[in-house]
This record gives C-alpha cells, structure tokens and sequence, in this order.
C-alpha cells in the first residue's frame, strides 16, 4: 500500500497511473494538494500522473527515483530499505575544511558513485576533509554538469541512482570524510521540466539568464519554497549529506519579508538540531554582499560560507599577465587588488567596476574569512573556458604551484577542483546530452558568443553535444605518480597538512593578515600570525629579510636559499617559513 500525493492546483482532476489503470485522486484541498491510496503499490511500482484531458502521463515533481529518465514513468522509492553504517558520525568542522570539488561521471573511468568509492583512500591521504559534488538531480540525457536537473528529488540513474548516492555518503563518512551537494535552487533544465504543468513553480514577471524565474514570492509560492526547503532537508536526513552549495543565489528573485535562504537556514538549523549532527549551507554569490552568509540573528541570509570570485579573478589576473580587460577580468590585475582580496575579502567592497560600470558590493565587516571559500580552479573557472584548460597549461607548472600555495595559505577556505592537486593533464570541459537538436544548437551559439568577449575564435570551441568532450574530460589517474604530476600530488599533500596542523593558518581573522608587495617587482609577503608566505612573480630573483629566524617550511621550487635573515626567492617562486613548532 502507498500513498500518492502531489501539488497541482492548476488542475481540475488528477490520476496516478499505475501500469494502465488510472487510479483517481482526491482534491485539490485548500492549498492544492491531491492524494489517493493504491494498495498494490509500494517500492518498485512504477507510477506517473494524468492531469486533466490530457493522456500523456507525467513523471512526480517529487519523484525519489527516475531510472527511465526524466522523461519516463517515477517509481516507488523506500528511504527506509538502505542500511546505513554511520550512526557515529560527526563532520569535521567547516571552519578547518579544505574542500575538494568533484563531477561524479568524469571523476573516474567508470563515472558512478561506486567508481568514486575507489579513490576515497587517495582523498583522505591527500588531507581534504569535505567533498564537494557537482549536482546528481536527475536531469536529461547521459551526460552532463548537473545543473540544467529537472527532477530535482530523484538522483541521476547513470551515477547509481539513490543507492548509489547512499553507498557513497556511508563510505565517505566511513573514511572520515564530510559530503556537500551542489543544488540548483535558481531554475529547472530547459529540457524536461514538467513542474508548471501542475502548478506555478516559475513565473513570467521576473527573468533570469535560464528564461522565467523561480516564484518565490507570488501566488502559490509558499509551496514552491516548501519544494525546495523539503528538497534541501532530504539530502541531509535521508542521505546524510552533511551541506549544500546553493547554486548562483544571486539570481533568486525574492521580496519576501522573509528571504528565502534565511527560511532555508532556519529550517537546516532545525534539522541540524533533531539529528544531532553539523549542517551547513554554502551559498554561490555575485552580489558581494557579506549579508548572505551574516547570521540571521544579525539580519542576515544565515548561509554558513560563500563562494569568492573576486580572490580567484585578483589571483588568476596576477599569474597570467594579458588575462586582465577581458570580460569580467576587466576589473583586475593588480597586486593590489590580490592583497586587498586577501585583508578585506571582497575587491569590489562599494566601489566602482568598470565591468559592470557602476558600484558593486558592500564590506565585510566582523566576518570570519572562514565564511568565504578561496580557490584558483573550480569547474566554472576550468570548465566555461573555451577549450576547459587548467591552469598549469595557461602559467605553466611553477606558477601553478605558487597558485596553490596562495590558496591554501590564505584566510579562506580552501577548495581544491579534481585532479588540480596532481596537474592533470586532462582538460574539464562543457558537455551536456541535449536531446533537441535545436536547444543543442542554441547552446553551442551561446558559448561561442560568450567566448568571443574574451578573445577566443568560434572555431575553438568544442561541441558540448559530441560524446568526445565528455570522454576527454575524464581524469587520467594512470598519471598520478609520473614525473610532474608525482611532484605536484607532493607539493598539494604538503602544504595541505601545513594549512591542517598550522594554529596560524586556521585563524579566520582577516584583520590579522600582514601584506606588504612591489606591484613593480611584481612580489607579494603575508604574515599570518607565526608563518610568513613569500611569493614572486616577477622577472628578477629577489631577496626576503627573515628578521624572526623563521624557519623554511616548503618551497614551490628547490632553489629556494634560505638562511636565518634571508630568503632568496627566483622567479615564480613560492616560500613558507614558520615560527611555529612543526
């Protein structure tokens, strides 16, 4: 026996068809709401909806499980049936993550959940302590980022589906390792999306870069936010994921005397409460407003962290002189601009863009740096360039170490995008398995047009659609221990324990980061508390007074010369020193 429920206030009668009978359901009640008991039902019976005259069944907007696509018929799914091993677990601590971003299907060879299992073992020694997965929402076609989902409760079949995601939260958690969860909370994939079929989950008077925005404030928003709050509560209750990444929350539409992200945050902290375990909340923002992740108690959204652009735009401009005046690198390119990211966390803090010609953002006043997430490679930053390099084919290896050595000895937290702690050579490139010829059409012209702002021809650009961008983008794990790449797993694995056993480099006040630089010279020296980080990316060696005697803790590279009152540093160079017992 099971029973069915749905939200479809726009309907004048509802079915659920299971095989071919049309069970009829009862409603709508007052909010809109239809329900019926079929009792031959239960886990595994395959089930879709009939609304009105209309003959062609529609999968559940709720659906747990879709594994004939976000097209087919929905199936019963018992959270109940998994048998979880964890009941012990507690997550590390945000405020001393260092955070690995992962895309299941290109991840490993085999591009599933249980193909990812094989490697926690490699990610534990590397000393990451959350990962982080691109979206596993259901969403059309094989292939994909994830975040063009549609069914947005079930998880994607090719991955594992919802056992599958189990599987691998419980072996995480087994291996000490925290999950996050990249959600899509700003709009439903172009292809697929039945939800306004039943009920006003979009509306047409506001717009977002994907079409029509997310209603969360007009008639019938109340339900639209309980879709997306209950889809938020599922991942942390019934898989154990222990956060979310809240997709691009600047493209929420929201005048709400309660905002959406601060019901959300108030609802986790509930649930956080009631099972007894850390939950956080990690926003993706372009509004530079310190107010997303400020507490509710102080007016705030409540998110725990947020995602910070401008430290990966002042860092990446800094490393590839010529990247600066290109689209949104038009407001970089100084070593200003990286020290002022790395004191005051936001560049553009109330003052002019000249990209955006006006003024954008607000300061971070009384925020631990711990709320913001610092990186140089994420599958944005990688992925929505033309060809999906990474960055040691754009600056080379020495620059690319001295990058990660910026990243993880910043105030921030560390987020690291898969394969970057071994220089993979593969690249990570847009792909997607559009079945309308025309949507696939209109996509590849999209990014040509979007490309052309930063100087890339048409012609470089790889079809999205053709099954040989995905294949490539596959990580290469047979390179790991050769050459360049050994040295650089060595490189990540040693500054990551630094950043992890150093009391200097997990204190999240940014007012006690010390800078000084040559914008000349081209070199940059950070004091954090006992540990000074020496970075040069100049075309001259320089030399570093070391009036504490601190002592050399890494290097980026081996001719590096250090004595109790110098350090001599050559051209793209990195250095550690510490006071600190090691």
């Amino acid at each position: 026996m099971h029973e069915f429920t749905v939200w479809a206030p726009r309907a004048r009668t509802m079915a659920v068809k299971i095989g071919d009978r049309a069970n009829p359901m009862t409603g709508p009640n007052a909010t809109g709401w239809w329900c019926t008991t079929v009792e031959e039902a239960g886990p595994g019976t395959d089930y879709a909806f009939l609304l009105d005259d209309d003959a062609t069944p529609y999968p559940d907007p709720r659906a747990l499980w879709q594994p004939k696509g976000v097209h087919g018929v929905s199936r019963v799914y018992d959270h109940a049936e998994f048998a979880w091993s964890d009941g012990r677990w507690q997550g590390p601590p945000l405020s001393g993550a260092v955070i690995y971003e992962l895309h299941v299907g290109t991840f490993t060879e085999a591009g599933t959940f249980d193909g990812a299992i094989e490697r926690l073992d490699y990610l534990f020694e590397l000393g990451v302590t959350h990962l982080e997965l691109m979206p596993v929402a259901a969403f059309p076609g094989e292939q994909g980022w994830g975040y063009d989902g549609v069914s947005l409760f079930a998880v994607h079949d090719q991955y594992g589906g919802p056992d599958g995601l189990k599987r691998f939260v419980d072996a995480c958690h087994g291996h000490g390792l925290a999950v996050l969860l990249d959600v899509v909370y700003n709009h439903f994939g172009p292809v697929g999306n039945y939800t306004n079929k039943f009920g006003p989950y979009l509306t047409s008077r506001h717009h977002t870069p994907w079409g029509d925005a997310v209603n969360f404030e007009e008639a019938g928003s109340d339900e639209v936010r309980r879709f997306f709050c209950d889809n938020a509560l599922m991942w942390m209750r019934d898989y154990h994921v222990d956060g979310l990444r809240l997709d691009a929350v600047h493209e929420f539409v929201d005048r709400s005397a309660i905002h959406f992200m601060e019901q959300l945050s108030a609802e986790v902290e509930v649930l956080s409460s009631t099972l007894g375990r850390r939950l956080v909340l990690i926003a993706e923002s372009d509004l530079n407003d310190p107010r997303v992740v400020t507490p509710r108690e102080a007016g705030g959204c409540g998110m725990d962290a947020q995602w910070n652009d401008d430290f990966h735009h002042a860092l990446f401009t800094v490393l590839h002189v010529g990247e600066e005046g290109k689209g949104y690198y038009e407001d970089f390119g100084s070593f200003e601009a990286l020290a002022k990211s790395l004191t005051k966390i936001f560049v553009y803090d109330g003052v002019y863009s000249r990209y955006r010609k006006r003024t954008h953002g607000r300061p971070v006043e009384g925020l631990s740096a711990h709320h913001f997430i610092g990186f140089i490679q994420n599958h944005d930053q990688v992925g929505n360039r033309a060809t999906g390099e990474r960055l040691e084919h754009i600056i080379g290896l020495d620059r690319a170490r001295v990058a990660a050595g910026l990243v993880l000895m910043a105030p921030f937290l560390p987020m690291i995008f898969q394969g970057e702690e071994y220089a993979a050579s593969t690249p990570f490139q847009y792909f997607a398995d559009h079945e309308d010829p025309e949507m696939a059409k209109t996509v590849l012209e999209g990014r040509k047009r979007e490309f052309a702002l930063f100087g890339w021809a048409a012609g470089e650009i790889p079809d999205p659609e053709k099954r040989e961008t995905f294949e490539r983008s596959k990580l290469n794990w047979s390179e790991i221990h050769e050459n360049s790449h050994a040295g650089m797993l060595e490189w990540f694995t040693r500054l990551i324990h630094i950043r992890r056993s150093s009391p200097s480099l997990n204190d999240g006040d940014a007012g006690h980061v010390k800078l000084r630089f040559d914008e000349e010279k081209r070199w940059l020296v950070m004091d954090r508390g006992l540990v000074k980080i020496a970075c040069n990316l100049g075309d001259e060696t320089i030399e570093v007074e070391n009036p504490g005697r601190l002592a050399l803790l890494a290097a980026s590279r081996d001719d590096v010369v250090w004595h109790d009152a110098m350090v001599t540093l050559p051209p793209d160079t990195l250095a550690i020193l510490t006071g600190e017992k090691t």
